[in-house]
Parts: C-alpha cells; sequence; structure tokens
C-alpha cells in the first residue's frame, strides 16, 4: 500500500475539519475485527491498531477536540492489540464515552468500559469468553501459564475500568451452557448493564448528552 493510500485511509476515519472544529466531539468508530500483528483477509472489515493509536494520540494533543465518542461493533480480534488500544483510552485525560452498537464481543469488552462513560443499545450484546487462539498451539505447562496470565489481565482491566467484580466476570467467562461449541456467555444490553460491565442503555443522543455534559 502506498503512503498516499494509508494516509487516505486514516484521514477518512475522521469526520470533517469544520464538523470537527464546530462542536470539539471526534468520533472514533471500532468496526469489524481488531488487526494486530497479523494482517487479515481482505475481505474482512477490520480496525487496524497502528492506526488507531496514533489518532488516539493525536486527539489527545488536539485543542480542537474537547470530547471523544468511540462506536463500536466489533466482533473482537487480536488480544494484545485491543488490550493495547483499551489502555490508551482508559488514560487519556479528555473526556470518552463509548457506544456498543450491534456487539462489541470478546476483545470488544475491555474496548467498550475503557471509555469513562459508557452507553449500549437495547439491541447489542456482548460476549465474554476465555482468552483463545486459532491454530497449532502446543500443549505445554508454559502455554497455559501464558494464557492464564493473560486472561488474568484482561479481567483486571475490566475491573478496573467498569463497575463488575472479578468474580462475577471469571464465572461468565467459564460458563458452559450459553455457547453451543465452547464456554462463555452472551449478554444483552439489560445484563451488561445488571452486571457493571456497561453504564447505561442507550443511543446515539443519550451518548452525545453526556458527552457534552462532560466537557463542560
Amino acid at each position: 500500500m502506498s503512503e498516499n493510500k494509508e494516509q487516505n485511509e486514516i484521514k477518512a476515519i475522521l469526520p470533517p475539519e469544520s464538523e470537527k472544529n464546530e462542536s470539539g466531539i471526534q468520533v472514533l468508530t471500532i468496526i469489524g475485527q481488531i488487526e494486530g500483528h497479523y494482517v487479515n483477509d481482505q475481505n474482512q472489515k477490520t480496525t487496524k491498531y497502528e492506526h488507531i493509536i496514533p489518532l488516539l494520540v493525536a486527539m489527545e494533543q488536539s485543542e480542537d477536540v474537547k470530547g471523544i465518542l468511540i462506536i463500536l461493533n466489533t466482533m473482537g480480534g487480536d488480544v494484545e492489540a485491543g488490550l493495547g488500544i483499551a489502555e490508551i483510552i482508559s488514560s487519556m485525560k479528555k473526556p470518552t464515552v463509548s457506544l456498543v452498537i450491534g456487539g462489541s464481543h470478546s476483545i470488544g469488552v475491555p474496548l467498550a468500559v475503557a471509555a469513562k462513560k459508557s452507553f449500549i443499545t437495547r439491541s447489542a450484546t456482548m460476549t465474554l469468553h476465555p482468552v483463545r487462539v486459532n491454530g497449532l498451539v502446543v500443549g505445554a505447562p508454559q502455554t497455559y501459564n501464558y494464557f492464564a496470565d493473560m486472561q488474568k489481565r484482561i479481567v483486571d482491566f475490566i475491573c478496573r475500568n467498569s463497575k463488575a467484580s472479578a468474580e462475577k466476570i471469571n464465572e461468565l467467562m467459564m460458563r458452559p451452557d450459553m455457547l453451543a461449541t465452547d464456554v462463555g456467555t452472551v449478554l444483552d444490553a439489560p445484563e451488561a448493564v445488571r452486571c457493571g460491565l456497561i453504564d447505561q442503555i442507550g443511543g446515539l443522543s443519550d451518548a452525545l448528552d453526556t458527552l457534552r455534559e462532560m466537557m463542560k
């Protein structure tokens, strides 16, 4: 991919300059699959972490950006890339509000709770499950310890950035009766709020109203 084409792709994520300057609100969309160290199939919609991270850094430093609305509809993806993006969002001083539309599954859960205030639309869902990978896995104690450590990091992050407890998150991750071929839990919007993952059920206007109040 040429440098100009990649720059155009990054610019396409941003709203027009006039709209951003007038409202002071920057919109960031995280959609499809989180792409990390490996390039996904070209037929898949992806969010590339090497694009998102510089955007977040630029937003944090920009005087024109007064608040950030993060809209999520993601199936999950690369665990380390997703957790890295979530850590940056949670450490920002600018007001941040997340809105889950459709779904925010797997590593999308830390991304949703990373904002200072989180919303979920009534028809959206969120999936919690243990850390897993595709392809060949070496069945050794070191491999198990790596997965266990990664899962603990994810649970710790979720608990630090939401009202959910570690006991509840681990219980939902390890449920064997919710998914036909795996363990885990699919949460609808009321359940996501009830267990403390998400702050409130709401839509775009609710998220924007809250963000404007935070910007004051």
